[in-house]
């Protein structure tokens, strides 16, 4: 249960941001990928839960070679905790993802308790990132927030609305066009109801436009 909950968070968190991103390019996102990031030590590596890269080339990858990359680290990473990786999230990827990686934003979400913990790197070390009052914490490299929402972590506008997913959004579109259906099906019998009063009322009282 445990595993499946995590792949359905990871593919929200990758199907939403590139809906949101669709026609923005040089960027790279990835889920439970592995990250080589050392050339001297091949076997030294991490599988982030998703992580983000701005300004790389657009392409696939089978997993992420730091200096196969011009020695780019993520921007953005994201651990979804567990019993078993609790302890290595907060301390020893914390540590490695400050001092080595030096990502900016480290972020930590349990999907069963719903603990959320944002960190920004701030002279090599992390600082907790405080929530505001709508319980969501501002990622300066996404351009969005990241907050908790119906049991999910998920990408904000500044307005707090939720960034969709490709379901989602299909879904809101076909609820949008059913809505404006029903709204011009309204019109039309508004206009098929005034027609018959005007009828109703000439043949009552006459030709309106008759002056005789």
């Amino acid at each position: 249960m445990e595993i499946v909950c995590h792949q359905d968070q990871i593919i929200l968190l990758i199907a939403s941001l590139k809906l949101h991103w669709a026609d923005r390019s040089g960027y790279y996102v990835g889920g439970n990928m592995v990250v080589h990031y050392d050339p001297l030590n091949k076997r030294c590596l991490r599988g982030p839960d998703f992580f983000l890269v701005l300004d790389v080339e657009d392409r696939e990858r089978k997993s992420w070679v730091v200096w196969q990359e011009g020695m780019r680290f993520p921007d953005v990473i994201i651990e979804l905790l567990s019993d078993t990786t609790r302890e290595v999230d907060k301390g020893e990827k914390k540590a490695l993802y400050a001092q080595l990686f030096r990502t900016p934003e480290y972020y930590l979400y349990d999907p069963f308790s719903q603990e959320f913990i944002g960190y920004h790197l701030h002279g090599g070390h992390y600082e907790e990132g405080q929530q505001d009052a709508e319980q969501k914490i501002f990622s300066a490299v996404a351009g969005l927030y990241l907050g908790v929402r119906d049991g999910w972590l998920r990408w904000l506008t500044a307005d707090g609305i939720v960034v969709p997913t490709p379901v989602e959004w299909a879904e809101q579109e076909h609820q949008r066009a059913e809505q404006e259906r029903q709204r011009a099906a309204h019109a039309i019998q508004r206009a098929a109801q005034a027609e018959q009063l005007l009828a109703a009322y000439q043949r009552r009282f006459g030709n309106l436009d008759d002056p005789g």
